[in-house]
Parts: structure tokens; sequence; C-alpha cells
């Protein structure tokens, strides 16, 4: 039984891949998750052989006694759909995805009945609060204090972690105390059937040479504002009128940027294209001359894989990027890096990039290759295998039906 809180299923792409790679090897798969609010989903559903139960979560307006009450509404409803689960399906691991780390609440006791638990941590809570009230490396408040104790106690009563990077392996084994043994590293790769075929859209282009994209999430952590600038800069500094921007992706500050695209007067040749389904994704990347990674350096960004640069890589678009740690790690040649928080260097970057057709095409071959030879998630779904078998090895033998 899966259990995620801040996306709906199928729409998170590495819940639905471990969903399906799972049940590809025999296991009987069911997902707790929220409701997307933009569309008609059912309560209850069978989708490809997986059981999906959704609820309707409380959206925060902001603040956190706001946040604190969304978490409390959705440890409820998943602690009651847990126990509807069991009545209908039945299920032996409980395998609970980040954010929240409070998640852990609602499964305790199943823990306590023998069940075992993975603990699959797309992020690290403590640096995302970090990284959003502008703390510094190690100064603490209260409530990163709480958010530090409710991922140790994950850590401590989970039997197995999934991380997206040997980074966060670091940081589990570290101040989560985990041994190595019960980390593994299940990385946000795409399949290669997904990135085998995929058509460019000239249309993308709205008539100009170049097409600069960018595609995730827009939140405040992720640098829209720099990136905003770094494209007047492109324009108004480097005197460039060749190129249009399409950045794919929806979030908290998805209106403001667009407010804030007017005030700098580049609205014109900046299309925000909003969330979009992952063909879509894929087509707007395909027809990228350049894409874009305009994440701050901060403590969490340093040291989380960024699912974009990766996507870029897969389908062979070179990307600028900030000088970030794991981005380094994973992209190598097949990115250029800006000095962090530089915006001129990171508009000279895309400048440089639009003027060398060579440099783009040698750059992307060499991340597509990367891609292909390691980071698809062919590869990946091999660590979650292991995380589950490791698990079930410790139960008995294992049969295959509900897990």
């Amino acid at each position: 039984m899966i259990i995620v809180e801040n996306l709906p299923v199928p729409f998170d792409r590495r819940v639905w891949k471990e969903c399906l790679a799972l049940k590809e090897k025999g296991y009987g798969v069911s997902v707790i998750a929220p409701r997307d609010s933009m569309s008609t989903e059912p309560s209850r559903e069978e989708l490809d052989g997986i059981s999906i139960y959704r609820f309707s979560p409380y959206h925060s307006t902001g603040g956190f006694l706001s946040y604190l009450f969304e978490y409390a509404v959705a440890i409820a409803k998943s602690f009651w759909l847990t126990g509807v689960v069991l009545r209908r399906e039945g299920f032996r691991i409980v395998h609970i995805c980040n954010p929240p780390d409070l998640l852990i609440m609602a499964v305790l006791p199943y823990k306590l009945l023998g069940k075992k638990i993975i603990f699959d941590q797309h992020d690290l809570c403590p640096e995302i609060y970090q990284t959003q009230k502008g703390l510094r490396e190690g100064q603490r408040n209260l409530v990163h204090s709480v958010l530090s104790f409710f991922e140790w106690l994950t850590y401590r009563l989970s039997d197995a972690v999934l991380v997206v990077n040997d980074s966060c392996k670091r940081v589990a084994c570290t101040r989560g105390g985990k041994s190595p043994n019960d980390v593994f590293v299940v990385r946000n790769g795409p399949s290669e059937e997904s990135i085998r075929d995929v058509s460019p859209n000239p249309n993308l282009k709205n008539g100009k040479p170049y097409l600069l994209v960018y595609v995730g999430m827009m939140g405040p952590q992720e640098g829209m504002d720099v990136l905003l600038r770094a494209i007047r800069a492109l324009r108004d500094s480097f005197g460039r009128d060749d190129f249009h921007v399409h950045l794919i992706g929806g979030g908290t500050v998805l209106e403001q940027m667009k407010c804030y695209a007017k005030e700098l007067g580049i609205d014109s040749i900046v299309t925000f294209a909003g969330r979009q389904n992952y063909d879509c994704v894929l087509e707007g990347i395909a027809t990228a001359d350049v894409c874009l990674c305009p994440d701050p350096k901060n403590p969490l960004s340093d040291k989380c894989s960024l699912v974009k640069s990766i996507e870029y890589m897969s389908i062979g678009r070179p990307f600028v990027a900030f000088d970030l740690e794991e981005v380094r790690l994973a992209s190598g040649e097949a990115a250029l890096y800006a000095t962090p928080g530089d915006e001129k260097e990171y508009a000279a970057l895309i400048d440089r990039l639009l003027g060398d057709e060579d440099l783009r095409k040698s750059m992307g071959s060499l991340g597509r290759q990367s891609v292909l030879d390691g980071l698809t998630w062919n590869h990946s779904k091999n660590s979650l295998y292991e995380a589950y078998g490791s698990v079930s090895g410790r139960m008995g033998s294992f049969q295959r039906g509900r897990s």
C-alpha cells in the first residue's frame, strides 16, 4: 500500500512508475492519494491493475496553522483509508512518500501490527523549510526542529528507505542513522520507451528561430524570478530578439510570475503553459534549442536531484544551470554552469549556446547517452526491487499477491 499526500496519482510520475514496476514484479498494489481539484477523478478507481483510493484534500492558504490543518486532514483521511484498504484488499508493506514526513503518524498502528514500512524520501523537508524561510546553514527554529524530529522518526521506524540520489543517501545514513544496506537509490529517470520517439512542435517557437524551455514546479524555491530577469538580460543586454520562452508547470507562484513578466516587459516573449501532461512536457523539451534550470544554490538544491535536468538530457537537449553539487554530478558536460545568483552570467551562457549549434548538439548527445547508460527508469526500478526484496525477505518467503 503506497500513500502520497502532495500530488494526485497517476499524475505523480515517480509514484506511478513505482506502482507499475511493482505490479510487473508480481506485487498487488493499492495507492492512497489526494484527488486532483482540477479534475473529476473518482474516489475509487482501478487503473492498469492498480487500486487507487482518493481523498479530497484541504489546500493550505499559507501560514503555519494552515499547513498544519492541511497535513492533519491528510493524515486523518489517509489513516481512515488504510483501514478500508486493509479490509478490502489487505497489505503487508506500507510505502509512504514525503513530503510531508508526518505520514508516519497515519501508519504507526500498522508498524505495531507487524507491517513493514518503506520510506520513499522524495525531498528533504527540513531543507525545504530552511530554504523557504531563508534560514542560514545550521540555523534552526521551532518549526525546523519539529520537521527534523519527524524526519528522524520516519527514518527510525522505516525498514527501508528509498532516496533519489547519493547525497540524500548520505543524509539518511548520517542524521537518519540508517544502515547503508537499508537505503536504496531510486532515481527519477524516464523510461526508455517514453523518450524513444518524441517529435518537436515548431508552433511552440511562436515564429522565432530559437526556443528556450523550462519544465518543473513553480514554487518560491525554484528561482523563477531569477530566470525571468535573466531572460530580460538576454534580450536587453545581449541584444537578442530571436528567441521565445516556453515555461511548463504549475505551482504557488505561477500567477505571481505572470505578473512579474509583465512588470519586466517580457510577457510578449514568454508563454506560461501551466501544468501539462507528460507527452506535452516531452514535446516541449524536444522543441527546445536550450533548456533552463534556474534553481538557486541552497542547502536543498545542492543535495537534491532535479528531475528536469535528467528529462532535458534524456531528449538530447543542453541546458544552463547554476552550479549545484548534485546537478553537476549527474549532468557533467551536458550543461553549462553559471555562478550561483549571477543572472547576467546565466544569460551569457544561454547566449553562448544559442550562437553555437555544434556545441548544442555535442552537449545534447553526451547528455542523452549518459541517461541511456545508467539514468533511465529501467535502471532505477532494479533498485526498487532490491528494496522490496530486502523487506520481503524479513517477512519470510514472498508470495505473489497483495503487499
